[in-house]
């Protein structure tokens, strides 16, 4: 959870993010778990892990990751780009959103 803060808080904070307001979701599939929150005003809020099951609500932003990535991301040896490039970590959005965001990651 600490990881996940992190990095999403870095996101929420950059001036690109501002006015964005999305429900969020971190798959974790070796963990079987899912991560759920929402970026809204510069901030990452009400973070809460529930297990991946088909009753998981979709969000509006949705990653997957191993844990091991995810840690790897939040300590600096994997950068966002060539993980996402090489399909260790997955992003989706709807097209506006996806705008958005390749300006912040």
């Amino acid at each position: 959870m600490t990881a996940l803060t992190g990095i999403l808080g870095d996101l929420a904070a950059n001036p690109a993010a501002a006015g964005l307001d999305r429900s969020l979701s971190c798959r974790l599939p070796d963990l079987d778990q899912v991560v759920l929150g929402r970026l809204s005003s510069g901030a990452v809020r009400d973070l809460h892990a529930v297990a991946d099951t088909p009753a998981v609500p979709k969000a509006d932003i949705r990653l997957t990751m191993a844990s091991d990535d995810l840690v790897a991301l939040t300590d600096g040896r994997l950068s966002f780009g060539p993980a996402w490039a090489s399909g260790r970590v997955k992003l989706e959005a709807g097209l506006r959103d996806l705008l958005r965001l390749r300006k912040l990651l």
